[in-house]
């Protein structure tokens, strides 16, 4: 009787020990992903999401960078090329849904090349 209370936190435990180091890993993802936005270093942006075999559709809504979107962080930091290179590989649907361009427009960033092609982006609604 004994015997099953113990495989069960020996499981546990190990369980606890594998998942550990995969949040940390990820976490230091995702500042290096802002780390490039912000230097707006297009090519290393392009090569951590090949490294890891990541497509930026399916985890732009889980980086977050001092609680601002990929794209909000490359309009604080003027960095258009990065910015279009994010815009590109978003579904239009999902930019006009995130409400960036509206917040750009708020946030005094109408002159930034970035928000005509997030606006030309939505206008495909793909």
């Amino acid at each position: 009787m004994k015997l099953l209370p113990a495989m069960l936190f020996g499981v546990l435990v190990a369980g606890a020990i594998v998942v550990s180091p995969e949040v940390k890993a990820d976490d230091q993802l995702a500042a290096s992903m802002c780390d490039y936005v912000k230097a707006d270093d297009k090519n290393r942006l392009r090569k951590v999401l090949s490294d890891y075999r990541l497509r930026l559709r399916n985890i732009y809504d889980g980086v977050l960078c001092n609680g601002d979107s990929l794209l909000r962080l490359a309009f604080k930091n003027n960095a258009n090329d990065v910015g279009e290179f994010i815009a590109k590989q978003l579904p239009g649907a999902h930019i006009t849904a995130s409400g960036d361009i509206a917040w750009a427009e708020a946030n005094g960033f109408s002159a930034s090349p970035l928000l005509a092609v997030l606006k030309a982006r939505a206008g495909g609604g793909d």
